[in-house]
């Protein structure tokens, strides 16, 4: 078209008839394959979107299973730690109950020892106030083998 000559006066350009045929000719041939490669571009681009989002939902998914798990070991975690303390609670509680009742115990012993020591005492104070007032005592408080 370059190649083509001017009309005087005008913007027109007359063209060789066979030259601007073949260039058509190239141009149907070429411009199917351009848009073919271009049609597969877009299928290619479209094919690693759906592959990109295929993933993307993967990996959320596998997030979202990952959190819920992490939140199911929590709350296991957090269920074990309260058993724990309820253990402890109860075990403390207990040792308060046997103490007191090792202390009650202790303590009745202690009585029943009080008691028996106090008939002892007053069953020795009995008998030697019976010695006091025996004859065979001496003037010194000693007793005599007689």
């Amino acid at each position: 078209m370059s190649s083509g000559t001017r009309l005087p006066l005008s913007s027109r350009t007359i063209v060789d008839e066979q030259e601007f045929l073949d260039i058509i000719d190239q141009l149907r041939v070429t411009v199917p394959d351009e848009v073919k490669q271009a049609r597969k571009v877009s299928h290619e681009k479209d094919r690693v979107i759906q592959q990109a989002e295929d993933e993307a939902v993967k990996i959320i998914n596998a997030a979202r299973d990952r959190a819920t798990l992490m939140l199911q070991e929590n709350e296991l975690i957090h269920q074990a730690e309260e058993q724990a303390r309820q253990m402890i609670e109860t075990a403390q509680r207990e040792a308060d109950d046997i103490r007191q009742g090792a202390d009650a115990y202790a303590m009745e012993v202690l009585n029943g020892l009080e008691t028996e020591l106090t008939r002892l005492l007053a069953t020795v104070k009995k008998g030697r106030a019976t010695l006091d007032r025996s004859p065979h005592r001496a003037n010194d408080g000693s007793y005599s083998a007689e």
